[in-house]
């Protein structure tokens, strides 16, 4: 396949590209000839997108159906306060116009699932995964590995971020380093647990230098590595990875939510099980004004109540030393248990409930879903 060639004006931006000799004229050409399809504008896809646009590829596609919100701004760099309450994927185009007019862009605002996932990868020459939750990496995964298609991987969580290469020319895939999705809740999302906002900097620019290395076919890549990073100590680690054995042949996509096993617009929840009762945050608020008294038990860390907290609530303890104190809470009253989103106060009810415990409420979305739904003076976080 011929190469496009560079303009005049093209040749002045990319310079300093042009006369490093593992790229030069022909792998600038390369870059502007091929196509990166990028899953998520948030913290991954945020640095991803811009050093890809800057770097002269010449076609990047962008999938998101989520728009841009304040909390997303502390990391999220390809948005700002201007976009608030756009969709992401629009804002994301605007600002890689703005860093690279020669960048052809393409938007998906829809939600990423087993019905297009195929569709949208087919015309790319290399799939990267900015997303957050199991699910999608899951079906990522399988739509590259079906398409054949390399799948540069990021995560990150708190202070810690992990990236490589999969499916990549013969290389492991997903599958091997996670065979099988963790417990739902298990792994608390970034919502939930937070996330050092420089982090997935870091991570998004070694995602997009992966990206770039695979588009010029030089260097080795981290296919068979995991690379992971500390930021608190700022060190890397590697991990190899091989293909298992008994690895099972991807010949098609499947219900990734169920998979999973998370409930369908419940991604942040985990299982919630038998043995309490799920509550809203209207529901428990018209309870309450109908003279409902529960013992009402907060399970965030301390330093999450000094944002918000509940004037009403009785006590606060994190979720992970609710047994220690099980003998300390009334067991002939209802219990209201809540936390930011709803996840920790569910494992906290679960906890609850193997000790004995019958009369246990979750507040369903948390102490943000209450702000959002009955008082939106409330700060949030």
């Amino acid at each position: 396949m011929s190469l496009p060639e560079l303009s005049q004006e093209e040749i002045a931006r990319y310079s300093r590209h042009l006369i490093l000799e593992d790229v030069g004229m022909t792998g600038q050409r390369k870059l502007k000839g091929s196509s990166v399809l990028c899953i998520g504008t948030g913290g991954l896809g945020s640095p991803l997108l811009l050093y890809l646009a800057a770097a002269g590829v010449g076609r990047i596609g962008i999938v998101d159906f989520d728009v841009v919100d304040e909390s997303n701004l502390q990391r999220q760099i390809i948005h700002s306060t201007s976009t608030l309450g756009k969709s992401k994927v629009e804002s994301a185009a605007a600002r890689i116009a703005e860093v690279n007019p020669h960048v052809q862009v393409d938007v998906y605002n829809e939600m990423l699932d087993s019905e297009n996932a195929l569709r949208l990868f087919e015309p790319y020459d290399v799939i990267v995964d900015g997303t957050d939750n199991f699910p999608t990496r899951y079906l990522v995964n399988d739509a590259c590995v079906m398409l054949g298609k390399p799948n540069v991987y990021g995560s990150i969580f708190k202070f810690e971020g992990q990236a490589s290469v999969f499916n990549y020319q013969d290389g492991p895939h997903y599958r091997d380093l996670y065979p099988e999705p963790p417990p739902p809740g298990m792994v608390p999302s970034c919502a939930e647990g937070g996330v050092l906002g420089i982090l997935p900097g870091v991570i998004g620019c070694i995602q997009a230098t992966e990206t770039i290395k695979i588009l010029l076919g030089k260097g080795d890549t981290l296919s068979g590595r995991l690379l992971i990073y500390d930021a608190l100590k700022m060190k890397f680690r590697e991990l190899k990875l091989r293909k298992a054995p008994d690895r099972q042949p991807i010949t098609e996509l499947i219900d990734y939510q169920q998979f999973c096993g998370v409930p369908v617009g419940q991604e942040d929840l985990p299982s919630q099980g038998d043995g309490f009762e799920r509550i809203s945050a209207k529901d428990a608020k018209a309870k309450l004004d109908g003279g409902w008294k529960p013992y009402i038990l907060d399970v965030r860390k301390p330093h999450e109540a000094e944002i918000v907290k509940f004037d009403f609530a009785d006590r606060l303890e994190p979720h992970e030393q609710i047994t220690g104190i099980a003998d300390e809470l009334p067991r002939d009253r209802d219990i209201l248990i809540h936390c930011k989103l709803g996840g920790r106060s569910a494992k906290a009810c679960t906890a609850l409930k193997e000790a004995g415990f019958e009369r246990l409420y979750n507040l369903e979305g948390g102490i943000v879903g209450w702000a959002k739904d009955l008082d939106p003076t409330m700060t949030t976080y």
